[in-house]
């Protein structure tokens, strides 16, 4: 028996005001598991308006009473983690201890802007006039639309709601209608937590159909986005119709230094116990690695060996490290990037091919190695389960190539030198850096990139501030006497 979701529009859980709706299916076995609405102009009319009396009567509320609601909102979440895990875990596909981390990470991103509710600072500034005040206050953007992905369905929704919640903003959410669940799972736990209604609205459906009714609504004043690099620019595109605030956190194609004064063996084993997290559907994913020629072969034996030695599997089942890729797209996309790799000299170390004898969309963790800068994959984002290694020589070549593409999200870089260390993370061109670890993001810390990997940041201070803009109040006073 499949599950029916129901959207958030003005505090009631609803179904399509048509009734139409999507399936969803479960990507180890492709069966359709749960159907969400596919939501009508109409119910986004509704949305809007819900949000914008929403947003009226949220930003009048104390910063202390947002960051009530975001706390007990975050020990609601705590609480439910096993229910809304395990229903991720079969909307999207991660394997079970992913979907807790998630949760857990979701948690934190409530929690800590609870804190940041309550730290919304403007400042007084002095005038050369005697007779006239100046003060800078910081306030709400307004309402904002929100898309997010299914690769991380619920943490990469909170990331956008809480910042926007505690800065004093309501929400329209998008979450992809691959897996919606645990977003909504969110939603139900902010109103449980005593958010008022139209505060945050939760549509689902034809994302091209929402988006253009969403940003061209005058009632939304920001744009923010998780996504691909192509669909960052549609949306820019409309958003400037309106001339409306954006954030964009878009693809990546995060390159790997591993120099030769590092540990090719514990480099190797930490580099495969990263890329392949979520079967590798991670935006900040090591997906190029360039190795020193002096320690290439050690660190492509550790690298194999340790990706060889993880297993395959549901993510509901026990002891599996992967699961599978999302769609029958991703899998035939892995599929064509190592064949045109191969055709190009690179040799499969480890995997390679798709799981055989299932009707999940599982493809076997891929080390490449000897792969051409012309390949594919060394130009656009894998998004998959595939980590191509080559080598380089010298370090002005190793921090060239990693520059050399469009992309400048995340960048990971292994070296026991303090020097070299430096000077590598100062010149990668990219928002995030890893030095000597893959795990590069926190509640706490910007994440986001440059050039095409998007606009503004989200998690830490940096993220509220993308919710907020400044208004200078300038007043006279009556001269003296």
């Amino acid at each position: 028996m499949t599950h029916v979701h129901a959207m958030l529009i003005d505090g009631d859980q609803v179904a399509a005001s048509d009734g139409a709706v999507v399936d969803i299916e479960d990507p180890a076995t492709g069966e359709v598991i749960a159907s969400t609405p596919r939501a009508s102009a109409a119910d986004l009319d509704r949305a809007l308006a819900s949000s914008a009396t929403g947003w009226e009567a949220w930003k009048a509320v104390t910063p202390w009473e947002r960051s009530g609601v975001l706390r007990r909102a975050a020990t609601l979440l705590d609480e439910r983690t096993d229910e809304i895990a395990t229903m991720l875990t079969r909307e999207q596909g991660k394997p079970l201890a992913e979907a807790r981390a998630e949760l857990q990470a979701t948690v934190e991103q409530f929690d800590w802007y609870a804190d940041e509710a309550r730290r919304i600072y403007g400042r007084t500034v002095s005038s050369r006039n005697p007779d006239q005040r100046m003060q800078v206050l910081r306030q709400p953007i307004g309402p904002v639309a929100a898309f997010t992905p299914w690769n991380f369905p619920v943490l990469l929704a909170a990331r956008k709601v809480a910042p926007a919640l505690a800065a004093g903003c309501s929400v329209v959410l998008k979450p992809a209608e691959e897996a919606p669940g645990a977003a909504l799972a969110m939603a139900t736990a902010l109103t449980d937590a005593g958010l008022p209604p139209g505060v945050l609205n939760v549509v689902t459906g034809d994302p091209a159909a929402i988006s253009e009714q969403l940003i061209g609504s005058s009632v939304i004043r920001k744009v923010s986005l998780t996504g691909s690099v192509p669909v960052g620019r549609h949306l820019l595109g409309l958003a400037a119709q309106g001339v409306k605030n954006v954030s964009m956190e878009l693809g990546g194609h995060a390159p790997v230094l591993v120099f030769g004064d590092a540990d090719p063996e514990l480099a190797g084993r930490l580099c495969a116990a990263g890329k392949f997290r979520n079967a590798g559907q991670v935006c900040i994913a090591a997906t190029r690695f360039y190795v020193q020629d002096t320690i290439a072969e050690a660190f492509l034996e550790s690298f194999t060996a340790a990706t060889a030695a993880l297993t395959v599997g549901s993510g509901l089942a026990d002891g599996t490290d992967v699961g599978p890729l999302a769609s029958a797209r991703g899998l035939a996309r892995a599929g064509e990037l190592v064949e045109d790799a191969v055709r190009q000299g690179a040799q499969v170390r480890t995997g390679g091919h798709r799981v055989e004898d299932t009707a999940g969309y599982f493809y076997t963790p891929t080390v490449l190695s000897g792969v051409p800068e012309s390949a594919a994959i060394m130009q656009t984002e894998p998004f998959g389960p595939i980590a191509p290694v080559a080598t380089f020589a010298t370090f002005d070549e190793a921090i060239a190539r990693a520059n050399g593409t469009p992309y400048g999200l995340a960048g990971y870089l292994f070296s026991d030198d303090l020097t070299t260390a430096t000077r590598a993370a100062e010149l990668l061109e990219v928002g995030i850096v890893g030095v000597n670890t893959v795990a590069v993001s926190g509640a706490q810390i910007p994440f986001g990139g440059i050039k095409e990997s998007g606009i503004g940041a989200e998690n830490g201070t940096e993220a509220l501030e993308g919710y907020l803009h400044s208004k200078a109040v300038v007043t006279g006073l009556r001269p003296r006497g």
